[in-house]
């Protein structure tokens, strides 16, 4: 090997404290910030897929309004297996059975109450080949049974009776329990698809 003679590139100072050209002192910290974007992805892809088996097991819970007053009901009511369900409507307002008259801006939610599985989907279903438009489906936070429309304002009173006419559902009520909606379909044992 051929032999050079010396010159400044050769006299490195001590201070640099450098193996090579392209090595540098490691800046403190640097590991957390890798450890933090990995945690972030982590989280990020977590929920994600929780997010997408809740909406493909349709497995997300909602609450029902009648919760407290479910318990109430069944300890004065003895047989409700023969009892007839009553409409909780006025009897003054006529039923909108044609989905082109509703308000684009009333959303309908369908939510299953029956241990039965696809129930919501299935009504939902039936009611969007009728014309209806769903925006929400999915269980209830318990069992019922006894299916129920409820609206949350008096102007979504008609819309209330027509879904309850579509699906042959008798108890139709005024409640604030579901802001998110303004109608909301509960279906309970008494519901047949």
């Amino acid at each position: 090997m051929p032999a050079f003679d010396r010159d400044r590139f050769d006299d490195v100072p001590a201070d640099l404290d450098r193996v090579g050209a392209h090595r540098a002192v490691k800046r403190p910290g640097g590991g957390w910030i890798a450890f933090a974007w990995a945690a972030l992805a982590t989280g990020v892809l977590v929920g994600a897929g929780v997010v997408y088996l809740g909406v493909a097991n349709d497995s997300f819970q909602f609450v029902n309004p009648s919760s407290s007053s479910t318990a109430e009901a069944g300890a004065a009511e003895t047989d409700t297996a023969t009892s007839t369900p009553t409409p909780s409507a006025s009897e003054s307002v006529a039923p909108l059975t044609d989905p082109s008259q509703v308000d684009p801006a009333v959303t309908v939610t369908v939510l299953n109450g029956t241990a039965t599985a696809g129930l919501a989907g299935a009504a939902s279903e039936r009611l969007e080949a009728e014309g209806w438009v769903v925006g929400t489906q999915g269980n209830a936070s318990e069992r019922v049974s006894t299916s129920t429309v409820y609206y949350s304002s008096a102007a979504d009173e008609a819309v209330a009776l027509g879904l309850a006419q579509q699906l042959g559902i008798a108890d139709v009520e005024l409640t604030d329990a579901f802001p998110g909606a303004s109608v909301t379909i509960v279906l309970g044992a008494d519901y047949s698809a």
